[in-house]
């Protein structure tokens, strides 16, 4: 355990990434389980929100599930690094935004509640920009944001397959828009997004247990922002992999020690060939370089390496316009 926590803050990062209560008062029933008090778990929340630890406590929805996505990247000129990256990160599409050490310098998640409005969002990238993006759109997963075990315990694994595509309702649009930011550290945060999306504290908890039952959404709870936590070291690891060969060395590599996420995603010929990626978090280099030389031996094709070296931008997906909730 980080010594810069206290013993509670390190159960409500570690213990809470999933299984949250979906209750009236979801903190005071924290604060029941951990032996402590509400205002304490709340003020503990906020801080380490404040700090940058906590980047959201909320809805980590099903990839393709709703909305449309995707993984791109542009190669930006060295001494216009930093003015093309606030360009990007500007966009409201964007959730994700890094540089990694690459010809493609520069890799962003975007989101919309379309395939037309993120065709247009990464179009007005190239406008910006000037540079030419290539589009990744998620094609399988194999491990895909189950949380992130603080404690060495190894990774985690849910039961079921993926979540259907299908078009949320009105009510449920206004839901999303209202939950994209993460709950309220207040002791009723849902009564506080009912009011935001125009309905009741009991209609928004439905809601969120259907859609969990549903596997429209893979977890609620805490959502942690590695950096800040000291896992400094993060590569994105890219294999081309023949088609037919994908989904069984996805597998395996999703089920080695020390991948965070495995997935495979749409080539973009001729310009990116790899189609199977996966991330690896470490404190150091020395200590993602051996899994990352492990991942290659296992999945016995070529493989790129690209290790982030800044964060200009971390944040939830944002699928709605956040003026359809109230």
């Amino acid at each position: 355990m980080n010594a810069t926590y206290t013993p509670l803050e390190f159960r409500l990062l570690n213990d809470w990434q999933r299984g949250f209560p979906l209750v009236p008062a979801p903190f005071a029933a924290l604060a029941q389980e951990l032996g402590s008090d509400e205002a304490t778990v709340l003020a503990a929340f906020a801080g380490m929100a404040t700090a940058g630890v906590v980047s959201r406590v909320g809805a980590v929805f099903a990839p393709r599930s709703i909305g449309a996505s995707t993984l791109a990247a542009l190669s930006a000129p060295h001494a216009r690094l930093e003015e093309i990256a606030a360009l990007v990160s500007a966009r409201p599409e964007v959730n994700h935004n890094y540089e990694r050490e690459h010809r493609y310098n520069l890799w962003f998640v975007a989101t919309a509640a379309s395939e037309d409005a993120l065709a247009c969002a990464l179009a007005a990238i190239e406008r910006d920009t000037g540079c030419a993006v290539i589009s990744l759109p998620l094609v399988e997963e194999f491990h895909i944001d189950l949380g992130f075990d603080l404690g060495g315990g190894g990774k985690v694994h849910l039961g079921g397959g993926a979540a259907s595509r299908r078009e949320p309702a009105p009510a449920e649009r206004r839901l999303i828009a209202a939950l994209q930011p993460g709950l309220e550290f207040v002791p009723r945060p849902f009564a506080r997004l009912a009011a935001k999306a125009a309905m009741s504290e009991s209609e928004v908890l439905a809601h969120l247990a259907a859609w969990l039952a549903e596997g429209l959404v893979k977890r609620f709870g805490v959502v942690v922002r590695h950096r800040e936590l000291g896992y400094t070291a993060n590569a994105m690891v890219a294999f081309d992999v023949p088609d037919a060969e994908v989904g069984a060395v996805g597998a395996r590599l999703a089920a080695e020690p020390g991948v965070t996420l495995c997935y495979r995603r749409r080539r973009h010929l001729p310009e990116w060939s790899g189609n199977l990626f996966c991330m690896v978090h470490g404190r150091s280099r020395a200590d993602v370089e051996p899994v990352i030389e492990r991942l290659c031996r296992v999945a016995g094709h070529r493989c790129e390496v690209l290790f982030s070296t800044r964060r200009f931008k971390q944040r939830g997906a944002h699928y709605f316009d956040a003026r359809e909730a109230a």
